[in-house]
């Protein structure tokens, strides 16, 4: 089962888990959103796990949940490195929404 696979990496926003095969990278942000369906990441070029979120509106946007990197095509730094700029984009994002009054 994933969820108990050896934690390799961890951020504020992402897990990368050891699996057999491959780095699995999983947005922590999706945490409890069921996944849908297996498909290609056509940004990454990776299998991903996907899920279904709505907006306000109703409109389903597919969302990757994690990452499947294969160990014969990545090493971990090439994950980590997909990883923190995932970090750093949820970073900036909590920033823009939700900035520190105290200052």
């Amino acid at each position: 089962m994933l969820l108990d696979l050896p934690v390799l990496k961890s951020g504020s926003f992402y897990y990368i888990k050891d699996g057999n095969t491959s780095f699995v990278m999983e947005d922590k942000t999706k945490r409890g959103l069921t996944v849908k369906e297996t498909s290609l990441d056509e940004q990454l070029n990776v299998q991903a796990d996907k899920g279904m979120i709505h907006d306000m509106d109703g409109i389903g946007h597919w969302v990757p949940i994690r990452w499947y990197f294969s160990k014969d095509l990545f090493d971990l730094n090439t994950v980590s490195e997909y990883a923190e700029v995932m970090e750093k984009k949820y970073t900036e994002m909590r920033e823009l929404t939700c900035p520190d009054d105290s200052d």
